[in-house]
């Protein structure tokens, strides 16, 4: 069992459970999964570019990055349709406990002029999406082996029905939210 995921369990679910009065312990919002995604326009250029991402984000997910493809074609963009385009990693149970302690804990602390991360991502059903200019904050990362910098997206899925539950989950787990 991971670290955050023991410190959801004892600390974090009572917590909401007192703070939004459920009835229930199934009531209480958790974490489903966490995406990360990487789309790489310059990538219907240069095959190379894509595969280099795709084992970037191998690397900082810990499971295998899968190859997104155009579903249609846009010729203002020069892009065809199958061409690859992206690559997008699904985390789930202990991976991606592991995935959000490393990210709130070794990769966000070690962003250039790191103020918090704003609120502004959220959804209305709970889930929070994160953008992240500069991949190379990830420890598995080598500067010296990156081609170019990559930014991604990173989705955090709760069971929360509101952006304030969700919100409260996450600041409870860790997220470092301004003020």
């Amino acid at each position: 069992m991971t670290r955050l995921s023991e410190v959801y369990k004892t600390k974090v679910a009572p917590e909401l459970k007192n703070e939004f009065n459920y009835s229930s312990t199934m009531q209480i919002p958790c974490l489903k999964f966490v995406s990360l995604n990487m789309g790489l326009g310059e990538g219907t250029q240069d095959n190379k570019l894509i595969q280099d991402a795709a084992k970037e984000m191998t690397l900082i997910a810990g499971q295998k990055a899968m190859v997104t493809r155009a579903k249609k074609s846009i010729a203002a963009f020069k892009l065809r349709e199958g061409q690859p385009i992206g690559c997008v990693v699904t985390l789930r149970r202990e991976r991606m406990w592991y995935f959000l302690d490393k990210l709130l804990n070794v990769a966000l602390p070690r962003v250039r002029d790191f103020r918090g991360i704003p609120d502004k991502g959220f959804d209305g059903r709970g889930n929070f999406t994160l953008g992240i200019k500069d991949h190379t904050i990830f420890p598995e990362i080598t500067v010296d082996n990156v081609d170019r910098v990559k930014g991604m997206n990173i989705t955090i899925v709760t069971s929360a029905e509101t952006d304030k539950e969700g919100k409260r989950l996450l600041d409870l787990l860790g997220m470092p939210f301004k003020d």
